[in-house]
């Protein structure tokens, strides 16, 4: 694959190759239908299902196009490096030194982050901090909450 910018993991990859098909294959049919229907219906100027379907499909075909440039601007980061230290694709525990609470993340490229699922850029500030870093490193983050200390505990 022919990458340019955004490093994305096999499984984040695959995921938004996943969701381009399917708005492809399904999504863009129903639409097409949902509007004809609406069409159907006579007089435009005050149909609101037809520009309700029109917005809609606006916002399809701008995640169509979003998607396609994710897949066409990445390169795959095929697994972790089996070194011990934290890249792309690995998963890292860490403790907060100052309130020693442990957490679990998984490193991964910016259109696969979800922080609420423990998966968090390389590019953000605690993700770009941990790269390149081994067990038993310590590692300060500056958050908008303010300076956090991390060790490293685990990388797999």
């Amino acid at each position: 694959m022919q990458g340019k910018g955004t490093l994305l993991t096999q499984q984040g990859y695959n995921d938004i190759a996943r969701e381009l098909e399917h708005l492809l294959t399904m999504q863009r049919p129903a639409m097409v239908r949902r509007l004809k229907e609406a069409i159907a219906l006579g007089d435009l100027s005050e149909n609101f299902d037809y520009h309700d379907a029109k917005r809609q499909q606006g916002m399809m075909e701008a995640r169509i196009r979003d998607l396609k440039r994710i897949l066409d601007d990445s390169a795959v980061i095929e697994c972790a490096n089996g070194n011990g230290e934290v890249s792309v694709g690995s998963k890292v525990m860490v403790r907060d030194v100052n309130d020693n609470f442990e957490d679990e993340y998984t490193i991964v490229g910016p259109p696969e982050a979800d922080p609420t699922e423990g998966r968090i850029s390389y590019e953000s500030n605690v993700g770009s901090a941990l790269l390149g870093r081994k067990v038993g490193d310590r590692v300060s983050v500056e958050t908008p909450c303010g300076v956090l200390e991390y060790e490293i505990l685990c990388v797999e």
